[in-house]
Order: C-alpha cells, then structure tokens, then sequence
C-alpha cells in the first residue's frame, strides 16, 4: 500500500484558506475522527462554509464526550442520537460544567451543521443520502460518493482503510485517503481546520486543472482521467506539510 509521510518542523505556518481556489470545480471531501464530534466536524463545518460538498462520520463503536469524571462518560448511539438531544440532555446535568469544559459550545456547533453523529463503518457508500439535504455541505454528495476523505487521528486512518479494503472496491472509484493529525481539543481543533481547508483547496486546484481534459469521465470517477491529479497528489500534500509542520500527514490511494 503506496504511503506518505510527513513529520518535520515544529510551528505550523498559518496561510489564507478562505475557500476553493476554482469558483467551478469543487472536489468532494469527507472527514473523519472518532465520535463525530470535534475535529472532523470544525473541518465539515469549515469546507462546506467555503463551498465545498462535505459529508462526515467517526469510528468509534460509541459517541462519547466527558462527563464528570474520566470514569463517567457521556455515551451516546451513532446515527439515531441528535446534536440537539445531546446539547440538550448535558445542559440539564451541569450546565455550568459543560460550558466551561467547551462541550455545549462544541453542540450549539454541531448542530447548526447537522442532526448527529454518523458512523463510518455504517455508511452505505454509493447510496443516495435522501435525507440529508439540510445538512450543510450535502449539495455535491446526494450520490453518497467522495474524492477525498480526511481523517483526523492516525488510528481512525486504519480504521477507514480497513473498512474500505473489507468492502472490496466494488465501485472501483479511486479515492484518496489522508490522516491530518490533530489533537482531540477545541484549540488544536480549529487550527486543524484551517489547515484541512488549505489542503482541499491545493487538492482542488490541482484536480480542476485534471478534469478539464475530460469532466465527465473525471466526475464518473474513471481511474485513467483522475491519473494526473492522483499523481500530483503526494507533491501537494507535501508542500502542505512545509505550511503546516506541526499536523503529521499520511497518505493512501484507495478504493470505493
């Protein structure tokens, strides 16, 4: 399995990320980290704020968020428990609590985003998502397909690779996969998200450059008319990396 990895410098380079380079093509970005709630939703509410299709998942087997103690977790089921029930549900525990340790402004977020929490490993890749349509981001992926999918924690990057190569690539769509990894706290979070916005936008570029030779042998996710842009890929993740040296990256080719 063809790898990246980047791990030099010690401060990250803060560069403007203010949305798609190209105001045509937009490539189509799913992120992930392990209960769907902090880094890989800062990162979907931060590319679907520019204008990106995003979708986003965890792969964790539970939600959990602190709770009074390390032993006392908040646990919540993915895909039927609402940001809103849960904003809700630890407002009514310890309101004081739960705003000071950032989870109720991490919720009030969450929620303007989307309905809750889904789990990776549950995703019915190459299904419609019907009823999503509210949910930011979701324009550009009804189809229920992505370009790329960031996860945000190494062991979350194993996790999406093994689903992946345990479904067999029955759409044979190439997809890239790649680790930015981020510390699981509000602070480290938003810069994550930053530089996850910086990164898709280099991504697009380079792919809107690709898919004028062919977009709808490009958009049907032809391996032989992605080949430009996936071979550019490891070079811009690299210069990336030069920007943001204090977010590891890892990178694989893999397939839907």
């Amino acid at each position: 399995m063809a790898q990246f990895v980047a791990t030099n410098g010690s401060v990250a380079k803060q560069s403007a990320t203010e949305g798609p380079t190209d105001s045509g093509f937009k490539l189509k970005f799913c992120t992930v980290c392990a209960s769907n709630q902090n880094r890989s939703m800062e990162s979907h509410l931060r590319l679907a704020s520019a204008d990106y299709p995003v979708i986003s998942f965890g792969t964790g087997s539970l939600v959990r968020l602190p709770g009074p103690s390390i032993d006392k977790p908040n646990v919540y089921q993915f895909n039927k428990t609402s940001y809103d029930s849960m904003y809700k549900e630890l407002e009514s525990k310890d309101p004081r609590l739960y705003r000071a340790n950032g989870l109720l402004n991490m919720l009030e977020r969450n929620r303007n985003v989307k309905f809750g929490p889904e789990r990776w490993q549950d995703w019915q890749i190459g299904v419609p998502r019907l009823t999503q349509t509210t949910d930011k981001g979701s324009g550009g992926v009804e189809g229920g397909v992505v370009d790329i999918v960031i996860t945000c924690e190494e062991r979350c990057w194993d996790a999406v690779i093994d689903d992946l190569h345990a479904r067999g690539g029955s759409l044979n769509r190439p997809v890239h996969v790649i680790n930015v990894d981020i510390k699981d706290n509000h602070e480290e979070a938003l810069v994550g998200g930053s530089a996850i916005l910086d990164l898709a936008n280099s991504l697009n570029t380079a792919a809107t450059e690709t898919r004028a030779l062919n977009p709808a042998s490009f958009d049907s996710g032809s391996a032989t008319s992605r080949s430009g842009f996936d071979e550019k890929v490891p070079e811009i993740i690299g210069e990336w990396q030069d920007r943001w040296p204090n977010l590891p990256a890892l990178w694989t080719l893999a397939w839907f």
